[in-house]
């Protein structure tokens, strides 16, 4: 990222209006890269990507990945060098109420992204982002690796596992041999940051209870994840994106993007870090924790990766300690609740950031 080597690429992210595409669009634009968004129609709910005006500062259009058509077409007419795949039903909780919309989102959302790249040769390199989720998880306390088998008691779980089975296969039918595009898949741990406000997870229901005045209901204090900060797994989003496109099917394949062992924490941990920080902040002392009434349906005990591999092989390693994370990300939200532009909010981290990925470690 630093050497410049994004400045002019010809980028297609699905899921721009996102959390965490709105980060990485936003990245991009700073590289010099020229990026083309690719989302679901804006909703009611707030999303990041309008809110720092990505409609302006980068080329955009709005499809439902299950129409393959129109996806087809986006990313033909744009003719893209390296395609970075985030779109996705990405809840749990809402997989159970809607499992059919979350496999079709995931999987043929997938698909018919696989084949738009099959249609559109400029397309040199793809990382399709799935999630942590996607391993039979045994809830044991030792790290998934990339080789562990695949799997999910859930619909979300279950379609991540799928979207992993199906990148696999387009690329060892159509994607091998003489094509030149290279294809991996990026699982990432929790990812936590400013400007995140979907519904059932742990940092946006923190902070609008802390907003509010109002306890922190959580669900399931024992559960453990591998928490991050959102700009670590971008970056390896970026340089996974990067070595593809340079060094080909070298870099094919599954990468893990995680924390170390110390940052995969409990929820209660979690909570508890966030309304001291909160606290610090205002000088104030927050309601605390309650247990929610009722903890609703199944989610995974104990969950942490396992990212040795891409500190290996990518030179990648996370700057951010689980304890600076929740400290930017508090700074965040409550910077943009007295009134600051969420825009110039995430500029600023990215800015910071990079100077720490400047410095050696």
């Amino acid at each position: 990222m630093i050497s410049g080597f994004w400045r002019g690429k010809r980028v297609f992210v699905t899921g721009h209006t996102g959390f965490k595409g709105a980060w990485l669009c936003a990245w991009l634009e700073r590289l010099g890269a020229g990026v083309f968004g690719l989302s679901l129609p804006p909703d009611d709910e707030p999303r990041l990507g309008p809110m720092i005006g990505l409609d302006r500062r980068i080329e955009t259009a709005f499809a439902d990945l299950r129409d393959p058509e129109p996806v087809a077409r986006a990313m033909t007419g744009f003719a893209p060098d390296i395609v970075l795949h985030l779109a996705a039903q990405s809840l749990v909780r809402r997989s159970y109420r809607d499992p059919v919309g979350t496999v079709a989102t995931n999987v043929m959302g997938t698909i018919n992204l696989l084949e738009a790249m099959r249609r559109t040769p400029s397309v040199r390199a793809a990382v399709i982002v799935t999630s942590d989720k996607c391993y039979d998880n045994r809830e044991w306390a030792w790290p998934y690796r990339e080789t562990d088998p695949l799997g999910g008691a859930d619909p979300y779980s279950a379609s991540k596992a799928c979207a992993e089975l199906v990148t696999h296969a387009w690329r060892r039918s159509f994607f091998g041999g003489d094509h030149k595009a290279a294809l991996a898949t990026a699982r990432a741990g929790n990812v936590i940051g400013g400007g995140d406000w979907a519904a059932d997870r742990l940092l946006p229901d923190c902070i609008a209870a802390l907003t509010q005045g109002r306890p922190i209901e959580i669900r399931n204090p024992g559960a453990t994840r591998p928490w991050q900060f959102v700009l670590d797994p971008v970056a390896g989003y970026l340089r996974l994106a990067e070595q593809l496109f340079e060094e080909g099917k070298v870099f094919t394949g599954a990468w893990n993007f995680g924390p170390t062992g110390d940052d995969v924490r409990s929820v209660a941990a979690i909570v508890d870090a966030v309304v001291a920080a909160w606290d610090a902040r205002t000088g104030g002392r927050s309601p605390g924790r309650i247990a929610a009434e009722s903890a609703g349906p199944h989610e995974a005990g104990l969950l942490a990766v396992d990212a040795s591999l891409a500190r290996r092989h990518l030179g990648w390693t996370p700057r951010l300690t689980l304890d600076a994370a929740l400290a930017w990300t508090v700074d965040w939200y409550q910077r943009q609740h007295a009134g600051a532009p969420a825009e110039a909010l995430v500029d600023d981290q990215i800015a910071a950031y990079e100077q720490l990925a400047e410095a050696p470690r």
